[in-house]
């Protein structure tokens, strides 16, 4: 199992490195998703995950910019067992061991993009958090699904097209693992989350459910066929998890309490103890979605690998066509220009002769007033 993790970081680190310098605008590279509508308990089971509580709170919609999460696992033999600090990639100068500072930051990266009206902009803000008790993992935390737009707010009235739109964006991507976060207590077939991942993911092969608020569903109610699949089939299954309360959340209960009382409320259920392992629980979110992430980067890799020396092939092939820089020195500058004259006049010699010259035709193209046919060097000195 550490021979997993440790090859996980190896391969996260690798992906992260290439996202910093950019490649993903030209590269679709492994990411994990989360999804779901406003209220869904998205941030909660973020926090969950990361075991820290930093994320904004307060009514209407409090996640306006995508979160990219990266989560660093640290030895407790390097480390003592409660070390843990943040880092943001635009204040990578500052090291943040207070969450509450972490928390404060992300809103005023928010307010300074998005404005401080509860406005939604598509610019992600990228957050490394470094801890003895998280898991090595990425994953992108997005604005939920909203379907009204708060009164007196920056807000538009096509809100809802505008952070669907933007979830279709981030999760179209084949390579991207889609964590779709959807409340038991509402009717899973009317579910945001599942409508979105099913649009680009039909067949469910990367998708992952996860139910929150399994813990206030109808008495007498239980989510088992929902988390046996029974409903909404998906390849990776769901995972059904129980977080703070919101009473909990202003009572500052700390979220490893919060996982203690978790597992023994899963533990002492009358349907969820009865569930064949693997379907509650926040550690087994984590455990699952560590091994998916560690799967798709794995499997994805080497055609990454091979993209990318494809395109680096295609823009080397095109700095050839382009040629050596123009030099500093007069003479040289001089030289430069009889030599180009020269293999102008060359290759039009060429042409005239029968002897066809792909280089020639590059410069006929960018000539003006040749009408919507350009013709070849030779027949405009016949003509």
């Amino acid at each position: 199992m550490s021979s997993l993790y440790e090859n996980l970081r190896q391969l996260i680190t690798v992906i992260d490195e290439l996202r910093d310098v950019g490649l993903q605008k030209y590269i679709s590279l492994p990411r994990i998703v989360a999804i779901g509508t406003q209220s869904s308990g998205k941030s909660s089971l973020i926090e969950s995950i990361v075991g820290r509580d930093f994320l904004p709170r307060g009514g209407g919609v409090v996640t306006r910019r995508p979160l990219e999460l990266r989560l660093v696992h640290l030895s407790t033999q390097e480390y003592k067992a409660n070390d843990a600090w943040a880092v943001f990639e635009k204040v990578s100068d500052k090291k943040y061991t207070d969450f509450e500072q972490v928390r404060a930051e992300i809103e005023r990266q928010t307010d300074v993009v998005a404005g401080a009206n509860k406005g939604i902009v598509n610019d992600p803000i990228v957050l490394t958090v470094y801890a003895t008790d998280a898991p090595d993992l990425s994953l992108v935390d997005l604005p939920g699904i909203t379907r009204v737009p708060v009164k007196g707010s920056d807000q538009t009235e096509d809100i809802e097209k505008l952070t669907r739109d933007m979830t279709l964006h981030y999760i179209q991507d084949p390579r991207t693992i889609i964590l779709a976060v959807l409340p038991a207590n509402q009717d899973m077939s009317v579910s945001d989350a599942l409508q979105l991942a099913r649009q680009v993911d039909p067949k469910g092969i990367r998708s992952i459910g996860v139910l929150t608020k399994i813990d206030i569903m109808d008495e007498g109610t239980d989510a088992g066929k929902m988390l046996r699949g029974e409903e909404v089939p998906l390849k990776y299954g769901y995972v059904g998890v129980k977080m703070r309360s919101q009473a909990d959340i202003v009572h500052r209960k700390l979220v490893s309490d919060a996982l203690g009382e978790e597992k023994a409320w899963f533990d002492n259920h009358r349907v969820y103890s009865k569930l064949p392992p693997g379907l509650v629980g926040t550690p087994v979110l984590i455990d699952k979605l560590t091994r998916i992430l560690f799967k798709s980067m794995r499997r994805f890799l080497p055609q990454i690998k091979k993209e990318i020396n494809e395109k680096r092939i295609s823009m080397q092939d095109r700095l050839d066509e382009l040629g050596v820089g123009v030099p500093v020195e007069e003479a040289e500058r001089v030289q430069m220009l009889w030599t180009l004259i020269t293999d102008y006049c060359e290759m039009l010699k060429n042409t005239i002769r029968g002897k066809y010259d792909r280089k020639l035709q590059r410069y006929m193209v960018h000539v003006p007033n040749l009408g919507p046919h350009p013709v070849s060097g030779g027949s405009q000195v016949r003509g």
